[in-house]
């Protein structure tokens, strides 16, 4: 969640991250969502080949920087769940 009127600002930082996102080939969706029903949560939806890719993501510049202008505008995160993906459109397959 975000603070009220920052969702815009929210979705533009994540969507560069997205974009970011698109020269590593471990990182196999990452998806910006909003609610119509909660003007204040931005969602993203990530696939990765495994968590060891997630995490190291995390640790690039690119992400920091971007992770340095989200917080001061978010008022709450949580996971909502970690799944494994079993196959399907979208995603190469193990």
């Amino acid at each position: 969640m975000v603070q009220e009127g920052e969702k815009e600002k929210m979705v533009d930082i994540l969507l560069e991250a997205a974009e970011s996102m698109k020269n590593l080939d471990e990182c196999e969706i990452y998806l910006v969502n909003i609610s119509e029903n909660e003007p204040s949560s931005v969602y993203v939806y990530e696939v990765w080949a495994n968590e060891d890719a997630h995490q190291a993501s995390l640790g690039l510049e690119a992400t920091q920087t971007l992770i340095s202008r989200a917080k001061p505008i978010i008022t709450g995160m949580e996971r909502i769940n970690t799944l494994i993906a079993q196959g399907g459109k979208g995603i190469s397959s193990n």
